[in-house]
């Protein structure tokens, strides 16, 4: 109780309705702090035969080009239509494909709170929309609360992935969404375990898309870090409801508003937007059009590589900008979700 007054006080100058509701959250968060991220240094499995190994110091970049009025899928591009700009410095592009390299994706399911994510009806729309991987993509499954589980490392089984989406633990009324450690736990799985050169997507099935930082582990701001470093897009599925609506609407105001006195947060939208992913939005219900909309999405994106003309192996985060070139956009506006940043290779 001594933690919970103490983080309270610090915030005395906001409503003391948003305070009574925010104290549970505020509480355990204040005294997180940010360490080192250190990478598992656990056994990586063995790559697929199709796998192929590749410079070091290459950049990929996967782009997401969409019809700005319609939000219709661009899929006719080529190499000389796009861009990329590196802290301003046009690149060089020396690897370009479609729907080729192979998918290394991560459901990361929410656990937390009395509002359930993953119902019936969810988990038939991720069966469906899974389905329409290829053989050669990867499916892994990981909960969060309080706390981060594995439940299924990566496989290509589908099978073993069904299996392992009905075994879903029930969902703890008490417990936080501790958005902090889910996502620094799966980046991490994402460096260790994910296909070394396939294309890396952490999809997050959750109500709550904003929260603080849980206590006892990496801060948002180096799960975000670690993140940038794993190459991973970040997506997410929201099913809405009314009460969800609710709860949602009230956390991210709530965060918004204490945020602007020093508590730590994280966003999942926010990561997708600097990672080029994106949330899709939906009843229940409707969520197996949204879920197979993503996972088509995933299928059609540009993959993009070059070696960055900046050879200083210095670790430092390097802006990107990708586009396509005034050409292709012809008669219509488009829009490219791409990643935001990179880690640079580090000595």
């Amino acid at each position: 109780m001594k933690g919970l007054f103490a983080a309270v006080s610090k915030y005395k100058y906001l409503s003391p309705l948003l305070l009574l509701f925010l104290a549970p959250y505020v509480s355990s968060r204040i005294s997180s702090q940010t360490r080192e991220r250190t990478v598992n240094a656990g056994k990586r499995p063995t790559a697929p035969a199709e796998v192929v190994k590749v410079d070091v110091d290459l950049v990929t970049v996967d782009a997401l080009v969409l019809q700005k009025k319609t939000a219709r899928v661009v899929g006719d591009l080529k190499q000389t239509d796009f861009v990329i700009l590196e802290d301003g410095t046009k690149q060089q592009v020396t690897h370009f494909s479609q729907d080729s390299l192979p998918l290394s994706v991560l459901l990361l399911i929410d656990r937390g709170g009395c509002l359930d994510p993953f119902g019936t009806e969810v988990r038939r729309a991720a069966n469906g929309a899974l389905a329409r991987l290829k053989e050669t993509d990867e499916v892994a499954v990981m909960t969060y609360h309080d706390n981060v589980e594995l439940l299924q490392q990566f496989t290509r089984d589908r099978s073993i992935i069904n299996t392992a989406l009905e075994r879903i633990p029930k969902n703890h009324v008490w417990a936080d969404h501790c958005l902090n450690k889910a996502f620094a736990k799966a980046a991490d799985y994402m460096v260790t375990a994910g296909n070394p050169v396939g294309r890396r997507v952490i999809i997050a099935i959750t109500t709550i898309t904003r929260n603080f930082d849980c206590g006892h582990g990496l801060s948002g701001k180096a799960a975000k870090q670690a993140l940038f470093e794993s190459g991973s897009v970040v997506c997410g599925l929201v099913p809405t409801t009314a009460g969800q609506r609710m709860e949602n609407g009230f956390m991210v105001w709530g965060t918004k508003m204490v945020g602007a006195f020093g508590a730590a947060t994280l966003d999942i939208k926010q990561l997708a937007d600097e990672t080029g992913g994106e949330v899709l939005e939906d009843k229940p219900e409707r969520l197996d059009t949204a879920f197979a909309t993503l996972i088509d999405h995933l299928r059609t994106r540009y993959s993009l590589a070059f070696v960055s003309s900046n050879r200083k192996r210095d670790g430092s985060l390097r802006k990107l900008k990708i586009d396509v070139t005034p050409a292709a956009q012809k008669s219509q506006k488009l829009v490219v979700k791409a990643r935001r940043s990179y880690i640079a290779p580090k000595h």
